[in-house]
């Protein structure tokens, strides 16, 4: 019988579930001003390497960042396609110009959403829904009630491709599931969306049986920042000014718009 391989605990896992959030806002920010691919390539391969120090593992960061690694190459279609001819043209059909200038934007554009979604992913990926709450009501201050209903959201949204199997099964028992692709879909969708309804409501008035969103809370696991979390934030900072100082000593830095 086969087991599971449990992953080994990395570095990330004594930081605080709010830092990675605002590590990914320290990152973004500069990174969204520029289109250079010099900025761009630094900023991965800080970030790759920093990911690989802290203990995450290759594996473990492709399949977290997959949704990224197979949208990042369909980003710069179409820049490649239709962004501003300059320079050499290589290939015209009808409105798409390939050119020099469209190719190298098309190029810095996958990278840069390499840079910025890879390693936040990889991060955030790993995180505990209990623990990201306890950050967000103790950390970030945010009201208790949201607080909950997210928590709980996350939970549920877990459950919703064993409802959808589990509903499919029954359909194909009763006969429902030869129809065609598109008209079983929106019915199976419409269902889902009753059933996710129905729970919703059940769950808030458990919530609120339970005396959730009245009165002053108490937390059973305290949530604070730490020495980890003041490091994960400096070393953020750092492969920021690496990339956009190695961008203009180059000088490739380029400004988006310009």
């Amino acid at each position: 019988m086969a087991t599971r391989a449990i992953e080994r605990p990395s570095l990330l896992d004594r930081v605080n579930p709010v830092t990675p959030f605002l590590a990914a806002v320290v990152l973004s920010l500069p990174l969204l001003t520029t289109i250079d691919v010099v900025s761009a390539s630094v900023a991965l391969v800080l970030g790759l390497a920093g990911l690989l120090v802290a203990g995450v593992r290759p594996g473990t960061i492709v399949r977290r960042t997959w949704p990224v690694l197979v949208a990042a190459p369909l980003s710069g279609v179409s820049m490649l396609l239709y962004a501003e001819p300059a320079g050499r043209v290589h290939l015209r059909v009808w409105l798409a110009v390939v050119s020099d200038d469209s190719i190298a934007l098309a190029v810095a554009i996958v990278l840069r959403v390499l840079a910025i979604g890879v390693p936040t992913l990889a991060i955030l990926g790993g995180i505990d829904a209990t623990r990201l709450g306890d950050g967000l009501a103790q950390v970030l201050r945010l009201p208790a009630r949201f607080v909950l209903a997210a928590l709980a959201g996350i939970r549920l949204f877990g459950v919703l491709r064993d409802d959808w199997d589990a509903l499919a099964a029954a359909r194909r028992a009763r006969g429902l599931g030869d129809g065609g692709r598109i008209r079983r879909w929106s019915g199976m969708a419409f269902t889902m969306l009753v059933i996710a309804v129905r729970r919703g409501g059940r769950l808030a008035t458990a919530m609120e049986a339970r005396g959730f969103g009245h009165g002053e809370r108490t937390w059973a696991r305290p949530s604070r920042l730490g020495p980890a979390d003041a490091v994960l934030l400096g070393a953020t900072v750092l492969v920021v000014v690496a990339a956009l100082g190695t961008s203009i000593a180059t000088g490739s830095f380029r400004l988006v718009g310009t």
